[in-house]
């Protein structure tokens, strides 16, 4: 199992409110001149927060939310640092309970 990392938003915030493409183009660009592979994705209504160990964290959001995950915390902790009404957290997967860390609930258009 691996550990994912993420940062919780309402979308109106994290989407609209925030100039939050900005930071994921310049992560991007800044990952593809290191050479490094993209290690965190955006992820709309996020599944993992479903399962009951995360009824506690899903309260804490408005609804829609949206996560950005990762598997390096460092990334998350700055995002935390950047953002201000976010929530934090970590889970291990993929598991009995969450197969795939970076399955979302919304529809798809």
């Amino acid at each position: 199992m691996t550990t994912y990392y993420y940062v919780l938003a309402s979308q109106r915030f994290l989407l609209e409110e925030e100039p939050f493409e900005e930071v994921l183009k310049e992560r991007t660009r800044n990952y593809q001149e290191q050479e490094k592979q993209i290690d965190f994705w955006l992820v709309l209504q996020p599944a993992f927060l479903e399962v009951p160990e995360m009824a506690a964290v899903k309260a804490k959001c408005p609804q829609p939310s949206v996560a950005v995950i990762s598997t390096n915390p460092q990334f998350i902790t700055w995002l935390k640092l950047r953002l201000e009404y976010v929530v934090t957290g970590e889970f291990q997967a993929p598991s009995e309970k969450i197969p795939d860390p970076l399955a979302s609930l919304a529809p798809v258009s």
